[in-house]
């Protein structure tokens, strides 16, 4: 099993193996997700935004700039009431 040491400014090296495993480099990002209270799982985050592309089907109905705006504040003042 693979550990680490918590630094006094709260940082930690994440070990050579376990980097390779999730595919981290320099610079790389990870997420941690609670999935039992008080246990965590490590997950990296580095995918790319391009994997979202095509996962929304594209509305039928489009609205400009300001009609999204004029929709939004109808909503709000609604939910105001």
């Amino acid at each position: 099993m693979a550990s680490a040491i918590v630094s006094p400014e709260g940082q930690l090296t994440i070990p050579s193996a376990i980097r390779i495993a999730l595919g981290l480099e320099h610079g790389g990002r990870i997420e941690f997700v609670e999935y039992e209270q008080g246990q965590y799982a490590i997950v990296a985050a580095t995918a790319s935004a391009d994997r979202l592309k095509g996962m929304l089907h594209k509305p039928g109905v489009s609205f400009s700039i300001d009609e999204m705006n004029e929709i939004v504040r109808r909503k709000v003042a609604l939910a105001a009431k």
